[in-house]
């Protein structure tokens, strides 16, 4: 005789219940609620009167389960729903997808939300057992945590009542600069960091606990977080336990970086700030007035990652047919690895909060992937059609999602992307590496330290498997706030054929030292369409391109960037570019062209440029009569385009613009958070 559990008997003999509690449609349901049991039997919505049945207490519990039903002879006869309730599921380990746990297109996989109701899943641990403490004078409270002491828990977040709590900081706004870097020569690359620097009396000091302070470094287009290993106050040197990604310098001339210190007790004198003190494993948190330690919910991330589909692509199997739905995934660190203070750009390797690997056919929508210290979604390593819509991805410690080499035609369409780069400041919206055939719709970007989007991954004119990738009708704006430098709206790298960026609504980008541009065409970007956006209040330049080859613009707006208009960097002796059919608006003296226009490899015509203030145009060194002298704009006006109100973004033309009578197509955006 074989034993069977008590699961399995549960299985096997289902108590009777009205249809509503075991089907939606046709689909099998099991249901997961703070309240279950993972002994019982999943099927009911609620514990029965009994005490004897009810829904699964864990998603881990639920995928083994449907699990051993594929397993079975037959498989998977119908859909599966797992729908789950209202609560907060705090996970000790990640839940892991194997491509056992998969479906199939008729009979898909979903975890979803119970209707109406707003699971969290959270990577975090609850603080509690809050004692009063006093520190620099102020009341405040205490908890103690043993797994920090010991060296096993680490964080740079903090969640109060639903909301990010800033670590100590110092200075508590703006930025504090180095004034030497003791290491540095004149030979020294770019690209080489730094162990040491020199900085203003007063400004570091040999604090208590100093090797739990941690500088923060913006150097060109990326940051360094370097913990302090030493600070010679005498001698105004501070020295690092890494060395930084770049040369501690702004940009790439002689200004030194900026930079901040967080995780200061001594500077633990605000309302609403904290800091953690490894060495005693001691989280103080100083209170808002109103905050009570028995009624705040403060927690405290854990886990790195919080969901990961992880198939093997190399032996063909593929986590496939499984979805997410009406999910909110919180409370996930992020961390460098103990070697580095940063990466080269964009963040790349900071990891997804919900990974994807070896995934086919599968998604993620109408979800919430918030507060977190890492980028919101990953896909990675054989990924193939799967999509990723609808979703709010906000208060981000990196970035929004992450599409990375290896994959193809994946669907990011009408998410909403935002208060990023919290932590790693260089990260970005959406990043896609050597990537192709993806489309990248109708989504609204916005509150980052760098770029928008991130297309492309290779320098130069090598092979590159991003080609064909579609980039429409998405809102990008408010980017940069002046902290880096070099990063677009839009920013792509590398032989691209058949890429579009058409019908995108990009505007407000700050850069710190220098570009601070729209639409970025950076090394190599070749065969790319760039048509129908519309690009406003830039700081560098609503359209630029460093160096590529044979890249179509056409029938853009671009308006009233702060310096040059429209930038070139590197001429090359091929066709970089055509510039046609679009317009270009600004006021005040900026010039209409920055950067190397020297010689012929570009062709610009039927384009209509404005001052609005009137100020002479200037074609790069060249009046209108000695630029078309070179076979440039013989076509082109120097006319009043006839915007609505483009002061207030509105850049609709008047039915008797003159820019309609050199071919150019009125523009309408379908973009989101706009209504254009």
């Amino acid at each position: 005789m074989i034993a069977l559990s008590l699961p399995v008997l549960l299985l096997l003999n289902l108590p009777a219940k009205p249809k509503a509690e075991t089907r939606t449609g046709k689909a099998l349901v099991f249901y997961v609620s703070p309240v279950g049991n993972d002994v019982w039997s999943g099927r009911l919505r609620a514990p029965n009167r009994e005490g004897s049945d009810g829904p699964f207490a864990t998603i881990a519990r639920a995928r083994d389960v449907i699990r051993a039903l594929g397993r079975q002879q037959a498989g998977l006869k119908r859909p599966v729903k797992v729908l789950i309730r209202a609560g907060t599921y705090f996970l000790s380990e990640p839940v892991v997808f194997l491509p056992e746990d998969s479906g199939t297109k008729q009979c898909p996989i979903t975890y979803a939300g119970y209707p109406r109701e707003h699971p969290v899943i959270s990577g975090g641990c609850l603080i509690t057992g809050w004692r009063p403490a006093q520190v620099n004078g102020k009341q405040v409270w205490a908890a103690d945590l043993p797994e920090v002491k010991q060296g096993k828990w680490y964080f740079r977040q903090l969640f109060v009542n639903g909301e990010r709590r800033p670590r100590t900081r110092l200075p508590k706004q703006g930025f504090y600069q180095f004034t030497g870097l003791p290491e540095v020569t004149e030979e020294t690359p770019w690209s080489e960091g730094q162990t040491a620097a020199q900085f203003a009396s007063g400004d570091l000091r040999h604090w208590q606990n100093l090797s739990d302070v941690e500088v923060v470094a913006l150097h060109l287009w990326s940051d360094s977080h370097l913990p302090i290993a030493g600070v010679d106050e005498q001698a105004g040197v501070v020295r690092f336990a890494q060395r930084s990604v770049f040369k501690l310098r702004a940009a790439f001339g002689p200004e030194l970086s900026r930079y901040y210190v967080e995780n200061v007790v001594e500077a633990l004198d605000t309302p609403g700030q904290w800091y953690l003190d490894r060495k005693a494993g001691a989280l103080y948190y100083y209170p808002l007035p109103a905050e009570d330690p028995s009624r705040t919910e403060v927690i405290a991330p854990r886990l790195e990652q919080l969901v990961c589909f992880e198939g093997d692509a190399e032996a063909g199997k593929f986590v496939h047919d499984l979805h997410l739905r009406g999910l909110t995934f919180s409370h996930a660190e992020g961390r460098l690895p103990a070697d580095l203070s940063g990466y080269a750009q964009a963040a790349f390797n900071m990891p997804g909060a919900l990974l994807l690997r070896a995934a086919q056919g599968c998604s993620l929508r109408r979800s919430t992937v918030s507060h977190l210290g890492c980028y919101a979604i990953e896909l990675c390593d054989g990924c193939q059609a799967n999509q990723v819509s609808k979703n709010l991805l906000t208060d981000l410690g990196a970035g929004g999602i992450k599409v990375g080499h290896g994959t193809v035609g994946t669907t990011l369409a009408d998410n909403e992307i935002s208060h990023a780069g919290r932590i790693f400041h260089s990260a970005v919206g959406i990043w896609i590496g050597n990537s192709g055939h993806n489309r990248v719709v109708r989504n609204h970007i916005y509150d980052l330290y760098y770029s928008g989007i991130s297309v492309g991954w290779t320098w130069g004119y090598g092979p590159s498997d991003a080609v064909h990738n579609i980039i429409e009708n998405n809102h990008i704006h408010h980017l940069g706030h002046g902290w880096l430098s070099d990063m677009g709206g839009i920013y792509t790298l590398g032989v691209s054929p058949g890429t579009r960026l058409r019908g995108n609504l990009i505007h407000d980008v700050a850069c710190y030292a220098y570009g601070g541009w729209g639409i970025y065409l950076d090394e190599g970007s070749t065969k790319i369409l760039v048509e129908k956006n519309v690009v406003y209040r830039t700081k560098t330049g609503g359209f630029h391109q460093h160096y590529g080859r044979e890249n179509l613009v056409q029938n853009n707006v671009f308006a009233l960037s702060q310096e040059p208009q429209i930038a070139r960097t590197r001429a090359e002796d091929h066709i970089s570019f055509t510039f046609r059919r679009n317009i270009v608006y600004w006021r005040g003296a900026g010039a209409l062209l920055g950067g190397d226009w020297k010689g012929s490899g570009y062709r610009m015509d039927h384009n209509l440029y404005y001052n609005a203030d009137r100020e002479p145009l200037d074609f790069r060194g060249s009046t209108l009569e000695e630029w078309r002298a070179r076979g440039m704009d013989v076509h082109s006006l120097i006319a009043d385009p006839k915007f609505a109100a483009p002061e207030q973004g509105d850049f609709n033309l008047a039915p008797d613009s003159p820019a309609l009578s050199l071919g150019f197509r009125p523009i309408t955006l379908r973009v989101p958070g706009s209504e254009r």
